[in-house]
């Protein structure tokens, strides 16, 4: 095979290039393409007996890629949400590769033609007030680090921020007089800002002090060792707070609670208390009204649940229209 062929220099061109000078994705989404590429080369050399830099594109055939798919899920035990993220980036590294190479483009086109595969929607998780409450409730304000995993769970509940955005806060990025506000970098690098509790800005002025005259690129959130926290760290704070807040909130035990049930938690909560769907999903940084959508569903059927406790029971007897089953039958049907 020609060296041109050779999948090193396009691999690497695609991730320097393509994903982060051309299209500038975001850090994790380079990381998973990066590691997907990674497992492809090492299932790669496993298959052929060589080494990664000996693999060419004309190796990676249709067949080829659905094999290492199967391997994500039967080897590695991965679920189905993975084995599609790792096919969005072959998809994407052969698309590269098409632009550049047009003899590749039928190989690219079959690569490109395997499809992702359906998947069911998570069960949508999220907090009622008594637990968020339990949750707050844990962390020692007496304590510096106590005021900062207050500030930190408080900020994910006002704002239902991701774990990665809330890590990332800078004191610029606050305003705390005035219609107190913050402003996320999100997915996609776009930005939005959500309003803050005056209770929160409060926090947030108190939890910073004089660092809040400071540079305006300090972190507003960091961990012990004074660096600027990660989003592994607010998992592990979070994990802590739950443990000791279930012993007095035994609900909690039952539930697995994330950064992102905080989310949730805080998306069903503004849909509760009447703001409407599409100031929710800019509140979220969603790009589809129909992700935002799905808390309206989680709602309806909560307030479902609850009228099915207080339904009247109906002693009349049954109208005669509703058994004449021809009839009911044909409203089915339509």
């Amino acid at each position: 095979m020609p060296d041109s062929h050779l999948l090193g220099p396009f691999v690497r061109r695609f991730l320097l290039e393509d994903v982060v000078a051309d299209r500038n994705l975001t850090i994790n989404t380079q990381r998973s393409y990066r590691d997907s590429i990674r497992l492809l080369l090492r299932f790669m050399t496993d298959h052929h007996a060589t080494s990664p830099t000996r693999v060419t594109v004309e190796q990676v055939t249709p067949a080829i890629a659905r094999a290492f798919l199967a391997h994500i899920e039967e080897q590695r035990g991965n679920c189905v949400a993975t084995r599609n993220q790792r096919l969005a980036a072959i998809h994407s590294l052969f698309r590269f590769i098409a632009g550049q190479v047009p003899e590749l483009v039928d190989q690219a086109s079959q690569i490109q033609a395997i499809p992702l595969r359906r998947t069911a929607p998570p069960a949508m998780a999220y907090l009622d007030k008594p637990e968020i409450d339990a949750l707050l409730a844990v962390p020692d304000r007496l304590r510096p680090q106590g005021q900062r995993d207050y500030a930190l769970l408080l900020l994910l509940y006002n704002t239902g921020a991701r774990a990665t955005e809330a890590a990332e806060i800078a004191v610029g990025a606050l305003t705390l007089d005035t219609a107190p506000s913050v402003r996320f970098l999100g997915k996609g690098r776009k930005t939005r800002t959500c309003p803050l509790w005056p209770h929160t800005a409060k926090v947030l002025r108190q939890l910073l002090g004089t660092r809040i005259e400071g540079p305006r690129d300090e972190p507003v959130f960091r961990n012990v060792r004074g660096e600027p926290i990660t989003r592994f760290g607010i998992h592990d704070l979070l994990a802590r707070t739950v443990a000791k807040a279930s012993q007095t909130t035994p609900s909690l035990r039952n539930k697995r609670v994330s950064p992102h049930t905080l989310r949730h938690t805080a998306a069903v909560h503004l849909l509760r208390a009447g703001v409407d769907i599409n100031t929710i999903r800019a509140w979220l940084g969603h790009v589809s009204l129909e992700t935002t959508n799905r808390y309206a569903e989680v709602d309806l059927e909560t307030k479902a649940k609850a009228l099915e406790t207080c339904a009247v029971t109906n002693s009349e007897r049954t109208p005669a229209w509703h058994k004449d089953k021809d009839l009911m039958a044909f409203l089915s049907a339509l």
